[in-house]
């Protein structure tokens, strides 16, 4: 079980002696517990602190648990969201996972389920870092590679012409796959001059699709580099679908062949560069 002082957990709940019980039960291995009776107070403690693990109600007034899950990857996706709820059912536990959960606990939990859940969600979270570090790397080198490219692509008089037509001009801070300006940093993507905002996972999915371009990647692979965690390829699969469904009506409205993102059955994705 992983023990550290350096770790920062935040028990979503409205219920004042659930989040009491849960918080001395996480204090007592040496975590830092901090606590909150709704989703809407949790919002703003994670405006002033980051934390590894959120631990959330899932039914609550107000915002519940399952949009504070939805607006923890938006802002923070390297936080790990544990479910609680006294509900149980199949659906939600699937729907919870789909959405990005770490897991599903049905209160009450015992002690050493929760203490469980939380060690292996700080893993995954620091997991998530380290990966976001890396496609850091992947990002610079991939710009580096596109900066290159177009400086000793580009004749005298395209240059010239470039500099003459646009205000200004940062290669190194773009690159393009097919139709498609990737903005690393930005979490944004365009077609043209029309821009498309992803979530991201969406954005990091893509990136890494586009820096691995060439061949097609399992959706193992997608979830262990993109998410930070290792499932079964079947599994894996679930996981990574609804972000490619996403991608791919974002990239239809935007009037662009959602395909370029190409499903090869029983393998994997890859990217394709045609327009």
């Amino acid at each position: 079980m992983t023990n550290g002082e350096d770790a920062y957990i935040l028990v979503v709940d409205d219920e004042g002696a659930i989040r009491y019980s849960i918080s001395k039960t996480l204090q007592r291995v040496g975590y830092q517990v901090h606590t909150a009776s709704s989703g809407e107070e949790a919002l703003e403690m994670m405006e002033r602190q980051n934390y590894d693990v959120v631990l959330t109600d899932i039914r609550m007034p107000g915002l519940t648990g399952v949009d504070l899950l939805a607006r923890i990857k938006n802002t923070a996706p390297d936080a790990v969201v544990i479910l609680l709820t006294g509900y149980a059912s199949l659906e939600t536990a699937i729907e919870s996972l789909r959405l990005g959960a770490h897991d599903y606990l049905v209160k009450p939990s015992s002690s050493l389920d929760i203490r469980n859940s939380v060690a292996q969600g700080i893993e995954r979270s620091r997991n998530l870092r380290h990966r976001r570090m890396l496609l850091s790397a992947i990002k610079q080198s991939v710009e580096e590679l596109a900066g290159e490219g177009l400086e000793s692509g580009l004749s005298g008089s395209a240059a010239q012409s470039m500099t003459a037509e646009t205000p200004f001009v940062t290669p190194i801070t773009t690159m393009t796959i097919g139709p498609l300006t990737i903005y690393p940093g930005r979490y944004q993507i365009s077609v043209g001059d029309q821009p498309i905002d992803l979530t991201p996972t969406e954005f990091d999915l893509l990136l890494y699709l586009a820096a691995h371009r060439g061949r097609v990647v399992p959706c193992s692979e997608l979830v262990r580099e993109v998410r930070g965690y290792s499932l079964e390829e079947h599994e894996a699969r679930e996981v990574i679908r609804p972000h490619v469904s996403n991608l791919r009506r974002k990239l239809k409205a935007s009037g662009q062949n959602p395909n370029i993102i190409v499903n090869v059955r029983g393998i994997g994705y890859r990217l394709s560069e045609a327009s």
